[in-house]
């Protein structure tokens, strides 16, 4: 059955499209008359109403409402915890309100329900810079503390709502792999496999840790275990293998510092230098005062 005009539906949809037309103040008045019917069915329509807000919050960080744009965030994730959307957007109002740190939390949050968004990736990257410049050194130490995401709703955001087909999608997202890598118990026995990886690490075992974070991507590509298997290929002088492990890091997370400065270290022993200063110079625009990088540019210009 078609919703009637004035139902929150029709609103929405109405919303939507004065917000693609850029009339963002029409799209939030929509939204609104929609979230006052909604509000009336009480919680059974929590997640239809998250996504409203989330909407409305879009609109006030377009007009530049910055603290409007992060009660609707707040209010979002208070009725479904851990959205995409109304966590990159009150993060974005966050940092358009110079609340750095609370913006690196959203990010960082983000980045735990899906790790292959570039926004985040790139949100961090900022407010690490604007942080370390603003506190110093020990900035981190001033940090709020950041939520720990449970795998559910890590992996929620792949199954679209049935009431509302699409309206939670997240930007697109990297292959998790293959393997089960979509389902939360796959998601966990990555987790594990990555864990155990890192503890044959600390005991010099780089050969077996190989074999455990090879496992764990079959299950989930993750950035971080890509850059721990360049690191044990690196020990293992398998230089060809790190530099690749660091390249597909790369493509989930273009500024990785790790994965720079490991690929850097890799082509160097391949006598690839152009390549290896690029990588360099690359990660020392997001890290300036980076003191292994700046050693190993040092030695690079040397060889």
């Amino acid at each position: 059955m078609a919703a009637s005009p004035g139902s929150p539906g029709a609103l929405r949809r109405a919303g939507n499209e004065e917000f693609r037309r850029g009339q963002y103040g029409p799209a939030a008045e929509l939204y609104s008359r929609a979230l006052a019917q909604l509000e009336a069915a009480g919680d059974a329509s929590a997640e239809e109403r998250s996504v409203l807000l989330a909407n409305r919050a879009a609109c006030h960080l377009k007009d530049g409402a910055c603290s409007l744009c992060v009660a609707d965030c707040s209010s979002a994730l208070e009725l479904v915890p851990f959205g995409i959307k109304p966590l990159l957007r009150r993060a974005a109002a966050y940092e358009a309100l110079e609340r750095y740190s609370l913006a690196y939390v959203d990010y960082k949050t983000a980045l735990q329900v899906d790790c292959s968004v570039q926004a985040a990736h790139d949100g961090v990257n900022r407010m690490t810079k604007a942080l370390l410049e603003k506190d110093g050194v020990n900035w981190r130490q001033k940090l709020p503390p950041i939520p720990t995401v449970p795998v559910s709703a890590q992996t929620r955001w792949s199954v679209p709502s049935a009431q509302a087909p699409g309206a939670n999608t997240p930007p697109a997202t990297a292959p998790r792999g293959e393997g089960g890598g979509d389902t939360a118990a796959g998601m966990e026995r990555a987790r594990v496999l990555k864990e155990e990886g890192n503890e044959l690490v600390k005991k010099g075992n780089h050969k077996k840790a190989v074999e455990k974070y090879t496992e764990s991507l079959k299950l989930n590509k993750e950035c971080a275990t890509y850059t721990n298997r360049a690191l044990c290929y690196l020990s293992l002088k398998q230089y060809k293998e790190a530099a690749q492990d660091c390249t597909e890091a790369l493509k989930l997370d273009p500024k990785n510092v790790k994965a720079l400065y490991r690929r850097a270290q890799a082509l160097k022993e391949l006598k690839d230098y152009k390549s290896s200063i690029a990588d360099i110079k690359s990660l020392l625009k997001t890290e300036p005062k980076n003191t292994a990088a700046l050693r190993l540019l040092q030695e690079l210009n040397r060889a």
